[in-house]
């Protein structure tokens, strides 16, 4: 499948989709993490809000993704984009601290992203 007329590559177009949806997705899950007296109402109401703009990128970003690559490769793509916003967004946002265990764990993870993606069959 072809992105829409005017938009990059299926690749590019995909994955920067994802991109952008994973930061309001993020902000969604942990944003409200630096508001601990907010009532949890509102923190609700709230994630649901940033979470509407998640979906709209994200849902796009798989239909135009797939056959392309497989939904196991969008997801895969989507986990280890998630992950790289979320150290970005803990650290810058949050100011917690990165550790060498979470680069290792990271680097596993994309070890097991990197195997999905080769075709030994």
């Amino acid at each position: 499948m072809q992105s829409p007329a005017g938009l990059p590559p299926v690749p590019i177009t995909t994955i920067g989709l994802l991109v952008a949806s994973n930061v309001f997705m993020t902000f969604a899950w942990y944003g409200h993490l630096k508001f601990k007296t907010a009532p949890i109402l509102v923190v609700i109401l709230a994630s649901w809000g940033i979470a509407l703009f998640e979906y709209m990128l994200q849902v796009p970003a798989n239909r135009w993704g797939h056959g392309t690559f497989s939904a196991a490769q969008l997801k895969t793509i989507q986990e280890v984009i998630s992950l790289s916003v979320f150290v970005i967004f803990s650290w810058a946002y949050l100011g917690e601290r990165i550790t060498w265990q979470h680069g290792v764990g990271f680097t596993l993870i994309a070890a097991g992203a990197w195997f999905l993606f080769q075709d030994w069959a």
